[in-house]
């Protein structure tokens, strides 16, 4: 091994440039290989540093030219894609840019196998699955879970007007706190199944998950507090009409017994008290008729407004729902009560830990939690 710093000053800029822009990723290794030998570093750290053999780095920083960068090119990659013309690669990345539903077929998302089928019949060209998978590789594209989107079933007309509502109530109650609270309410469910996830683990090993499938279930309903983010969560046998009324009688409970410990009158409440603004979705039972009829008659303090149809990312809570399943995912359960017990703990005495500046994708909308 020579020496450190053989390379002259435009031999190294020329190597580091083609290592930032090349998109050959046994190219940039083979540069590299070059470049830390004139660091310096032996024949054996360099193959330990990058993860290959000591024969790698022998044969590229022998057979090399750092006067000649194609020389880094392993000559048996030229022919993997011979039969893909620069035509044939455009027309790739055009199609996979496109729904397969835009050209008449009945699956909703693209797989290599498929890309090459379609491809054959448009080019007569017949390329194998792994050759598609190994041009959009190095055309820098990713095999990742789709995201899910409800744009196409929303009123954006709708949603705009009540992002306005909503941000009017949210500043009367950043004013008034105590006369005015907006809460967002809706239902969850929480399994004993473990979920088989993606998890990191060694190349040419999988972690395993156990196959025992518990049964059981706990549903939760309950609301978030913008003001000061507390929670008030109940749990429920299923979600319907009188649940959604009990909770509700419940949570006028809490915010009245809160009222009183600030002073005022128990039976002024139902005139004086705090607006309790909840904001919700359109669960049938959440409209039944004779519902709305009790909460105005038993529950004046309550006033309900209905998010937009397919608008969950207005709903602050679904982080709430996010994190606590986040939270208990990959854990072992034995019964529907150590579930709960846990769950009462995250939700209602303050245990769970939320990042309120995050965003994450939910149900194919963005939550922004302010």
């Amino acid at each position: 091994m020579p020496v450190s710093n053989f390379l002259t000053k435009e031999q190294k800029k020329s190597l580091q440039k083609a290592i930032k822009e090349d998109e050959c990723p046994h190219f940039r290794e083979h540069v590299l290989i070059m470049l830390l030998a004139n660091d310096g570093k032996t024949q054996q750290q360099i193959a330990d540093f990058i993860g290959c053999s000591l024969r790698t780095v022998n044969y590229w920083f022998n057979y090399g030219d750092p006067d000649n960068l194609e020389s880094f090119r392993d000559q048996r990659e030229q022919g993997n894609h011979q039969k893909a013309t620069p035509e044939y690669i455009n027309l790739l990345l055009e199609v996979v840019e496109q729904d397969p539903t835009e050209l008449g077929y009945e699956f909703g998302r693209w797989t290599a196998q498929r890309l090459a089928e379609h491809l054959a019949k448009e080019t007569k060209i017949v390329l194998s699955s792994g050759q598609i998978k190994r041009i959009l590789k190095k055309k820098r594209y990713r095999y990742i879970w789709q995201k899910y989107s409800l744009e196409d079933r929303q009123d954006s007309a709708k949603r705009d007007g009540f992002k306005r509502k909503l941000e009017g109530w949210l500043e009367r109650e950043k004013k008034a706190p105590k006369a005015f609270q907006v809460w967002f309410w809706d239902e969850s469910g929480f399994s004993l199944r473990v979920r088989r996830g993606k998890q990191w683990t060694k190349r040419g090993t999988r972690r395993k998950v156990s196959g025992r499938r518990r049964r059981g279930r706990v549903n939760v309903m309950g609301g978030l507090r913008n003001g000061d983010k507390l929670r008030k969560c109940f749990f429920i046998s299923r979600g319907n009409g009188d649940t959604f009324l009990d909770t509700l009688r419940q949570l006028n409970e809490f915010v009245k017994k809160e009222w009183v410990e600030q002073g005022h009158q128990a039976e002024d409440f139902d005139t004086q008290g705090p607006t309790i603004l909840l904001i919700l979705d359109n669960a049938s039972f959440h409209k039944k008729h004779e519902i709305s009829e009790i909460i105005e008659q038993e529950l004046p303090r309550i006033q309900l407004e209905f998010l937009p149809a397919y608008s969950p990312d207005y709903n602050l809570i679904e982080l709430v729902w996010h994190s606590s399943k986040e939270y208990i995912a990959g854990r072992l359960f034995e019964t529907v009560d150590e579930l709960k017990e846990l769950l009462d703990k995250l939700l209602n005495q303050g245990e769970l830990e939320i990042k309120w500046g995050r965003k994450l994708k939910n149900k194919g909308n963005l939550i922004n939690a302010t």
